[in-house]
């Protein structure tokens, strides 16, 4: 690793290099931040830029301006975290905290930053199937490495996990993500 992907001497990547690792499905990447408690913060950003970067490329479903994209977007990763947390850890048998899933589960948000362009014309819907589908394979990844188990538990914990927030959803009035 070269020495300014370092930050200070501390042998953590900086954050922009732990963005570039998630978006490239690096597992040291999610590794790290699993275990770095200060990361909470940045994967909290990369959250609240993968939302702006909805907002530009007019991908973002809920109303409210940027406001309230990234008010859905943070309560949409902390429930999503919580409900990883309850299957993953409690039903399927994982090892990881709320607090591990939160920072893996935000980082895996990090292709989201490229949703701006699907403002592109002609090309932006197929710019936002391909970064959705990146964003689950990041999840995926994420899922794996914090809860450390199969990526097979991991695809199951992320599906049992969508249709968990989907029954809240319907039942409470969650905001959208």
């Amino acid at each position: 690793m070269a020495k300014d992907a370092t930050s200070a001497g501390s042998g953590r990547r900086s954050w922009t290099a732990r963005i570039v690792g998630a978006v490239m499905l690096d597992a040291t990447v999610y590794r790290e931040v699993e275990h770095d408690t200060s990361a909470t913060g940045q994967a909290a950003g990369v959250v609240v830029m993968a939302a702006l970067a909805a907002l530009v490329g007019g991908t973002s479903a809920g109303g409210g301006g940027p406001v309230g994209g990234i008010v859905g977007a943070l309560a949409g990763w902390l429930t999503w975290g919580a409900v990883a947390y309850l299957v993953g850890d409690r039903l399927l048998g994982g090892t990881a905290s709320w607090g591990e899933l939160l920072r893996t589960l935000g980082f895996a948000q990090a292709p989201g930053i490229l949703f701006a362009a699907a403002a592109v014309p002609f090309v932006g819907w197929l710019v936002e199937a391909l970064v959705s589908l990146w964003i689950v394979a990041a999840a995926v990844v994420a899922l794996r490495e914090a809860l450390d188990v199969s990526t097979g538990r991991a695809v199951l914990t992320g599906v049992l996990g969508w249709f968990c927030v989907l029954l809240l959803r319907l039942l409470l009035p969650l905001p959208a993500p």
